[in-house]
């Protein structure tokens, strides 16, 4: 059986954590930045989590489970 391949894709934009779940940017902070306010902008640089329901389909796209 053939090796599975990494969505490369995917591994770009995603970073494992500690306990194993997915970490993710937020989107809408690359380009029409001076209609959003500053407290907008300052909020969108934090990172958050993958939801639990996707984790398993983008943990597979990603060679791991």
């Amino acid at each position: 059986m053939p090796k599975m391949k990494t969505n490369k894709s995917i591994a770009s934009r995603f970073k494992f954590t500690a306990t194993g779940k997915l970490k993710r940017s937020s989107a809408g902070k690359r380009h029409l930045l001076t209609k959003k306010s500053s407290k907008r902008k300052r909020q969108l640089r934090k990172s958050s989590l993958l939801h639990p329901s996707m984790e398993k389909m983008y943990k597979r796209a990603l060679g791991v489970a």
